[in-house]
């Protein structure tokens, strides 16, 4: 695999934890890094006895409202983690638990594009500085969206539509793709939330740009030039290893050149998503496929 050192998938498998899951670094397992640890493993064809031991606990950790919480057994509350487990069980027809998370995805919506909320923004006389009508996904139930949450809900929904296509589905995802077209930054690329919510332009990071474009993956690349320009520059100058590899998946979705980097890479998740990268630059992108 294009610069994928064996040592990732080595550090990646010694780093699972007992119970079939994995942390961040050491320590107990969170629904995150567990997700993205299996994503690379799926994507490299790591062994099959990790990948059973890891989607096990995935299913032992969901929650009888069908979600997952973002430290299982600890946290008492289904998070935008959701999203992740069901974006990895849809890599997996057949595995249970699909099917309760997706009502649960559904359910959820940032608190602003309610219509309490926006009825109360009017009868206040405020002018908010983005289209309210957009909706997206929180981090938390019953919070604002942000703009990774919504790229990540929507990766997962097209697989989903995928499998059992669904009107309500692909409705929740072109409006999560109209939420972050209208959170674009002005450079062209995208921060977490809104691009002038203190009052001024902000500039975007490389995390988000690059998972926005991965999203948006099959948005015309003529409308997104100005984003895509953004991504390589980030890229250029990027000293982050995550941010690296999803500016990478970002670009290499639109048929982009994304060189490798090789920053520094001590995590489960950096480690991760540096394997997906990798992976994607061969053709083998399970964002996508």
């Amino acid at each position: 695999m294009e610069l994928a050192h064996s040592s990732d998938i080595s550090g990646i498998l010694a780093s699972q934890n007992r119970d079939g899951g994995w942390g961040y670094h050491e320590g107990a397992s969170w629904t995150e890094p567990t997700v993205y640890a299996l994503l690379a493993q799926l994507a490299a064809g790591s062994r099959e006895d990790h990948i059973a031991r890891g989607l096990a606990w995935i299913a032992r950790s969901q929650r009888s409202d069908g979600g997952w919480a973002p430290l299982p057994f600890v946290v008492d509350e289904s998070t935008w983690v959701t999203i992740l487990a069901a974006l990895l069980l849809a890599q997996q027809p057949g595995v249970a638990g699909l099917s309760k998370a997706v009502p649960w995805i559904l359910s959820q919506s940032g608190r602003e594009s309610t219509l309490a909320n926006r009825i109360r923004v009017f009868l206040l006389g405020l002018h908010p500085d983005m289209d309210r009508r957009f909706i997206g996904w929180p981090w938390f139930p019953g919070t604002a969206a942000w703009t990774a949450p919504t790229a990540l809900a929507i990766l997962a929904l097209r697989k989903i539509d995928r499998l059992q296509p669904n009107a309500d589905v692909r409705g929740r995802i072109d409006d999560g793709r109209a939420y972050l077209i209208d959170r674009m930054c002005q450079d062209g690329g995208w921060n977490q939330g809104s691009p002038r919510n203190l009052g001024y332009e902000a500039t975007s990071y490389a995390e988000t740009t690059g998972l926005v474009l991965l999203a948006l993956h099959d948005m015309p690349a003529q409308g997104l030039e100005k984003s895509l320009a953004c991504a390589e520059r980030h890229l250029a100058h990027c000293r982050s290893a995550e941010g690296a590899s999803w500016l990478r998946l970002g670009l290499l979705a639109h048929g982009r050149m994304a060189p490798g980097t090789e920053l520094p890479r001590r995590t489960v998740m950096e480690r991760s998503l540096f394997v997906l990268a990798a992976a994607a630059s061969e053709g083998r992108n399970v964002f996508l496929s």
